[in-house]
């Protein structure tokens, strides 16, 4: 059987300084059983977002590493930013890809919470399928209030970390680590700099206010270029597709008399994901993904492959 394998996409509160970013990176480029698929920084957001593939041992060796740099380099008490955060490092999720199970990687995030504890000082919070607690599984539930909120409320027995002391890191503040689903970070940019509008169409498509199921979203402001933002987490994009989304972002929108600019998809994606939006918006009929050649290849390739090989 071949070897396990994770996707792993931790979030780092940083953006802005391209040396930090690089020595956030760095744990994880040319390390054997750990791929670099991905890295993605934005100034407005103050983010870096990194997508790794790969075996579990190396890739939690990789994480220890950049979470140190990340404790060197990031301060909260200066950090500002558009996205919601309570730590240096935000959020580390594990999502089962080949040969392991979601208990396999809620076992993987709790154990590595531990060791993460004890080597960075960083008190941890367990959410989605490993949450310890129903109300925890949610990621902005826990990050409600942000860093400067939960200084204070920390204390309180219901917002205790699940690791660690009821107290923050005074800079790194506390990680999130979980196990879920593949999850599509995807964003909907509109022509207008009025974050009421982007606000006010958040709440009408995330499920927490009525929306569509498996979506969450919030208005951000893209100062920069003069736009907001619809930032959207789609959490099961095969029971919401993509085009679903952006179709009632687009009806929403024109309530205001705002056009949508763009889309950005942050991160990697899956080809089902993208393909299911393309035969929406072609009209296609009776489309099949083995019609795409690019797939029947590598569905070719893997037939080929040893049941022992490994390739990461």
């Amino acid at each position: 059987m071949s070897a396990p394998l994770i996707e792993c996409v931790p979030n780092f509160s940083e953006g802005r300084r391209p040396e930090v970013i690089e020595a956030l990176v760095a744990p994880f480029r040319n390390r054997r059983g750990c791929a670099l698929l991905d890295h993605r920084a934005d100034a407005d957001h103050n983010r870096l977002v990194i997508t790794l593939v790969g075996r579990p041992e190396p890739i939690k060796e990789a994480l220890i590493e950049a979470a140190k740099a990340a404790v060197a380099y990031i301060d909260l008490e200066t950090h500002r930013g558009g996205h919601p955060r309570i730590g240096a490092v935000d959020v580390i999720p594990f999502v089962p890809l080949r040969n392991i199970t979601m208990a396999d990687c809620v076992t993987l995030a709790r154990d590595f919470g531990e060791r993460y504890y004890q080597e960075t000082g960083v008190p941890v919070y367990f959410y989605e399928e490993a949450a310890l607690r129903p109300e925890r599984r949610q990621l902005e539930k826990i990050r409600q209030g942000q860093f400067e909120g939960l200084k204070t409320a920390v204390s309180d027995p219901a917002r205790r970390p699940d690791v660690g002391e009821p107290r923050l890191h005074p800079t790194a503040g506390a990680t999130v680590i979980g196990a879920r689903k593949f999850l599509i970070a995807f964003n909907v940019n509109l022509g207008t700099a009025d974050i009421e509008v982007a606000r006010k169409i958040a709440r009408a498509v995330r499920a927490s206010s009525g929306g569509l199921g498996h979506v969450k979203g919030i208005g951000l402001a893209l100062k920069d270029r003069g736009l907001v933002q619809v930032s959207l987490n789609i959490v099961d994009f095969e029971k919401n597709a993509l085009y679903r989304v952006v179709e009632l972002i687009r009806m929403e929108a024109r309530r205001w008399g705002v056009n949508l600019v763009e889309t950005e998809v942050y991160g990697v994606v899956p080809a089902a994901a993208l393909l299911d939006s393309a035969a929406y918006y072609l009209q296609l009929s009776g489309f099949d993904p083995k019609q795409v050649v690019e797939l029947r290849l590598l569905e070719m390739e893997e037939d080929r492959e040893s049941p022992g090989k490994e390739t990461l």
